[in-house]
């Protein structure tokens, strides 16, 4: 009984901050921290993040931290992604079952602009000053499974952004929930990412001389890529030997075009995976446009993995590729992770 009314209070504080968060036109484009949206591991990017409901292990503190529920023994995994303008993004994660308590687990994703030459007003061809910007997204989460059927998760996120002179930190939570009902392979999930309060750049980066006075602006303050997200899967085939699933996600951004996710994953003796995904939003332009074929940034996704088991340890290898259109390098994940 306590459990149930647990969930259902949950259940409202979700559907509140929902409420609260609603996006509107008017908030585009507004918000910060966009390191946070970033994903982490080759599974959840293979299948276009479409992963709410049926993600697991240390990939779930990224997309729903009541996946991480499910996870038996401990599990550490890295992730490394060669982004765009020569950025690297980098993710290390562990996590453990603690029997009777849950599962808890934490990670750290940091994002390596790399070398920048600094430039001023009085000197626009450069200083000769070298500054190395970095984002950084520290995270802690525990999940537990309150019934058979339902799991809960929350992850809280500390972000640190340090830009030469200039820093802003703030915090995020995720809330998510993953309902299986035992009815045909079916799965529902649900979350709230990224919802906390405002974050400030301050430093003495800001430092000015107005009339042989020393002065300091105050940086407008910004909001967090906040977003709702609702997913399904469902397993069409599961014999023992072969699993094959599909998968859905809505994702309302507060602050960004909204998303519709698909995805789909094979899965051969719990060891080989075959995955493909797709993403499109509703505000993104057409891309049969010659003029705007530049700006699509969302598409097809595919990769695989495979699984050895070593001496009690279960070590996995997977791979994913992201469509990102004509403006960027298309995106590849590489993950390692290890269960024992």
């Amino acid at each position: 009984m306590k459990y149930k009314f647990l969930i259902l209070t949950m259940v409202l504080l979700v559907l509140s901050l929902c409420s609260a968060y609603a996006g509107n036109d008017l908030r585009l484009g507004t918000a910060g921290a966009q390191e946070l949206l970033i994903p982490v591991g080759s599974r959840g990017t293979a299948m276009g993040g479409a992963v709410l409901s049926t993600t697991y292990g240390i990939e779930a503190m990224y997309w729903n931290p009541a996946g991480l529920a499910s996870l038996e023994g401990t599990e550490a995994a890295f992730t490394h992604l060669p982004y765009f303008a020569d950025i690297d993004v980098n993710f290390f994660g562990i996590a453990t079952a603690i029997e009777g308590f849950g599962t808890i687990g934490g990670g750290a994703k940091v994002v390596s602009i790399g070398d920048i030459e600094e430039t001023t007003e009085i000197d626009p061809d450069g200083t000769g000053r070298i500054f190395s910007p970095s984002l950084t997204v520290l995270n802690l989460t525990y999940a537990r499974e309150f019934t058979a059927n339902v799991s809960f998760g929350i992850n809280a996120m500390f972000i640190h952004e340090d830009i030469h002179e200039v820093r802003a930190s703030g915090v995020a939570f995720d809330v998510g929930f993953i309902y299986r009902p035992r009815w045909y392979g079916l799965s529902l999930g649900l979350a709230v990412k990224n919802y906390g309060p405002e974050m400030q750049f301050s430093g003495e980066g800001f430092d000015l001389i107005f009339e042989n006075i020393p002065v300091r602006p105050v940086a407008q303050k910004f909001d967090l890529p906040s977003s709702i997200n609702i997913g399904v899967g469902y397993d069409f085939l599961d014999d023992g030997r072969n699993l094959a699933n599909l998968s859905g996600n809505f994702r309302s951004n507060n602050y960004s075009a909204d998303l519709w996710q698909g995805g789909a994953e094979y899965v051969y003796d719990g060891k080989y995976a075959l995955r493909a995904g797709y993403n499109y939003s509703l505000n993104d332009p057409d891309p049969d446009d010659e003029v705007d074929e530049n700006a699509w940034l969302y598409g097809f996704s595919f990769g695989g993995g495979v699984t050895i088991p070593l001496s009690g340890v279960s070590l996995t290898f997977e791979y994913s590729w992201n469509e990102t259109g004509d403006v960027f390098d298309d995106n590849q994940f590489f993950t390692f992770r290890a269960n024992f």
